[in-house]
């Protein structure tokens, strides 16, 4: 941290009658950049709204088990009492929606839907977050070698860049997910689920943000800090791990929070689809998935829809404000 100015200057004559205050030394505390940074973003009310929303759905997600047990019923059980045996349909005329089953209840089976959708943040918002992870980190590895070292090592990581992005990644999936055994691996389940669509969702997205730190790179290995580091005999692992990497931090970051509502979005498409984590494991997609055959109960496709809609927007919103602040030139 810097250490405070003291810009009080010398004592001129006269001074000692002028109060308690006169003369007396005013410190300046000097900022970082995540400081100042900071101090941008909390000025941005529509960025700290979504970080709110954030925050408050990461907190479900991990407290989901605690919340469905004060505010819900297990997400598995069924409860047929509440359902019309003769139409399927919800009792009530609002679909079952009470003090006792907040969101009401599915039809056919009876389950609880808010305790499905509390449920359901968890494996979107694991799937997103490991997902993001993994693109984040084989982007940023593969787009700074690319930048910095050029040459036949930028031409053929700019090539495998083309070809990922020309792939029809849905298709892939589709594809693949469908063909998966019940057990691969040492894994069985929803954990093989998962693990897939982390593993398809992030190894193919990687191209995206490594363009974006190539193309940083590429503009920072000509600066002037670079230049003296190599003039003082640095070799190439300090240069990129200590001169480049801290001054990408922001782009990475900004990107990976707009990179977080896409791949809930894919994720949320590929249980729509019916090859994302099998029922009766809630996830949002899988929850429309199954309100499309029951149009007449519009509730069982309002509220996970809105929570895909929150949590896009929020990520969204927190991520626009973040670039703002990390890089206020590019507003």
């Amino acid at each position: 941290m810097t250490a405070p100015l003291d810009v009080s200057g010398p004592h001129l004559p006269g001074d000692e009658g002028a109060g308690p205050s006169a003369g007396a030394g005013v410190a300046i505390q000097g900022r970082s950049l995540s400081q100042i940074a900071w101090a941008r973003l909390k000025r941005d009310r529509v960025a700290m709204a979504g970080l709110a929303i954030v925050v408050f759905l990461i907190l479900v997600a991990v407290f989901a088990p605690l919340i469905v047990n004060l505010f819900g019923h297990p997400p598995l059980q069924h409860y047929r009492n509440m359902v019309d045996p003769t139409t399927q349909v919800p009792k009530g005329a609002f679909g079952g929606i009470s003090t006792d089953f907040l969101f009401g209840v599915e039809p056919q089976n009876g389950r609880d839907i808010f305790s499905r959708v509390v449920y359901g943040a968890r494996i979107s918002l694991l799937i997103a977050f490991l997902a993001t992870l993994l693109s984040v980190v084989i982007g940023t590895v593969l787009g700074v070698v690319a930048g910095f070292a050029g040459g036949w090592v930028d031409t053929i990581i700019s090539r495998a860049m083309d070809v990922f992005l020309a792939f029809p990644i849905l298709v892939f999936a589709i594809a693949l997910a469908g063909v998966v055994p019940d057990e691969a691996l040492g894994l069985s389940g929803d954990t093989l689920r998962v693990s897939l669509l982390v593993f398809i969702i992030g190894f193919f997205n990687w191209p995206y943000i490594a363009r974006i730190i190539r193309g940083q790179t590429l503009s920072l290995r000509e600066r002037e800090f670079v230049d003296a580091a190599r003039s003082l005999g640095a070799r190439r692992p300090y240069i990129i791990f200590r001169e480049l990497l801290p001054n990408l931090m922001a782009p990475i970051l900004i990107y990976a929070t707009l990179l977080i509502p896409t791949n809930i979005l894919f994720e949320a498409a590929l249980s729509f689809l019916g090859v994302g984590v099998r029922p009766p494991t809630p996830t949002w997609g899988g929850m429309l998935a199954d309100a499309v055959r029951y149009y007449t109960v519009p509730h069982f496709a309002i509220f996970p829809g809105l929570a895909i809609f929150l949590t896009v927007l929020a990520f969204n919103l927190f991520g626009d404000g973040l670039r703002d602040a990390l890089d206020p030139r590019a507003r």
